[in-house]
């Protein structure tokens, strides 16, 4: 006889283990934390520099020309014995002022026009894109020197010459975003409803471009803050007396050896001011940037 089948239960088989799921990443990050704190602390030197000196900037004192730091002039003082710390102070406001407006600027004309390409496409985008290609053949520092000599060494004329020269580089990314964007469902749905272009284009597809925007304004204040210190430094920038640190970089150049101070101070400001915004802009984009979260 054959034996009989079993009537016992057959077990369920093991489920198989989750995979441990990895724990989110906090933010903010301690580059974030690095780069915001150093920001900070430049900002608020040169908000300092608006309320109190040790010195006046611009005041010649021969009699105390090129004194290393001590306990009176904290940094020394330059070839007309200004104080180099008081010229920093108003340095930083100017320099990173005209960096700040210069992106501004750049970042509100390259998002009208990349709105404008990428939205109406046609003839328009071809146009506008075969402009701004043209543009973007050019290196922007060798734009910026073209438009300066053009235009003469001024404060606002700096911050012309850097918004023109960043502009493009504005408009390509928009431009991406809204070609990815216009064929979405809730943008046809605001065509369907009876919205306007124009209000379609600034009402929905605008705030879906500020992450890649802003990720892309805080690379370009680092461009634009070493692009004004590089035209100070040769003359095409702000004219002196006015102090910004490019300026002083150049005038620190005769004295480099019985005068080191006078160039490493500027020049270390300069460095401090970029490792924080680039500290700062990598840990925005890992934040913005979906692909960088997965």
């Amino acid at each position: 006889m054959s034996p009989k089948p079993s009537c016992a239960p057959l077990a369920a088989p093991a489920a198989p283990a989750a995979a441990p799921r990895k724990a989110p990443r906090a933010w903010p990050p301690a580059n974030a934390l690095i780069g915001a704190t150093l920001l900070m602390a430049l900002i608020l030197l040169a908000l300092l520099g608006l309320l109190w000196t040790p010195f006046d900037p611009l005041r010649i004192d021969l009699l105390s020309r090129l004194q290393a730091p001590s306990a009176v002039h904290w940094l020394g003082t330059d070839e007309f014995g200004r104080d180099v710390f008081s010229r920093l102070l108003i340095g930083a406001r100017t320099s990173l002022w005209i960096s700040l407006l210069a992106v501004s600027c750049a970042v509100c004309a390259g998002t009208v026009i990349g709105m404008l390409a990428g939205y109406l496409r046609g003839w328009t985008d071809r146009l506008l894109m075969m402009f701004n290609d043209a543009l973007l053949a050019f290196p922007g520092i060798l734009m910026a020197l073209g438009i300066m000599a053009i235009i003469g060494a001024s404060q606002y004329g700096i911050v012309l010459a850097l918004g023109i020269a960043y502009t493009p580089s504005v408009v390509r990314v928009v431009r991406g975003s809204v070609l990815s964007l216009r064929e979405l469902e809730f943008i046809e749905a605001s065509r369907v409803i009876g919205n306007s272009e124009l209000y379609t284009m600034f009402r929905h597809i605008a705030p879906n471009c500020l992450a890649p925007l802003c990720v892309l304004a805080t690379s370009m204040f680092g461009w634009a803050l070493l692009s004004e210190s590089a035209l100070s430094f040769l003359g095409l920038g702000v004219p002196p007396p006015a102090a910004t640190w490019g300026n002083m970089l150049a005038s620190s150049r005769p004295y480099i050896a019985s005068a080191s101070w006078l160039g490493i101070f500027p020049g270390l400001f300069i460095c401090l001011a970029l490792l924080a915004i680039n500290l700062f802009g990598d840990a925005l984009r890992d934040r913005l940037d979906p692909r960088m979260r997965k």
